[in-house]
């Protein structure tokens, strides 16, 4: 006669995932700690990617330059790279000593 060892309530738990483990190891969660560090450089590497081409479409290029020649700019990207169809627009700008002024003029890359 054999005796029967008793277990705890949720041993069947602890055996299932073993198996599960063993079976589908693509299944299982991984179980180490992680450090600050590496939380970090994680962290870092997922916005690069999403400030890479991949991540935005708009092309943005910032110009410094004084207030005629600022305009004449401006002018020129808008006749180059319409509204309606690049949705160009000045995305920020501002007033710098001297007369001066900084612009970033952004576009899509393509015209549907």
């Amino acid at each position: 006669m054999t005796v029967a060892k008793a277990r705890p309530a949720d041993s069947h738990l602890a055996a299932g995932s073993a198996i599960l483990s063993e079976e589908l190891p693509e299944l299982r969660m991984e179980s180490a700690r992680k450090t600050p560090r590496e939380i970090v450089r994680r962290i870092a590497a997922r916005g690069k990617v999403l400030r890479s081409d991949q991540g935005g479409s708009w092309r943005r290029e910032t110009f410094t330059l004084p207030r005629p020649e600022a305009r004449a700019k401006a002018r020129e990207w808008f006749d180059r790279f319409p509204k309606a169809a690049y949705m160009t627009e000045i995305e920020f700008w501002r007033e710098l000593d001297g007369g001066m002024i900084e612009f970033t003029i952004r576009r899509l890359p393509s015209a549907d």
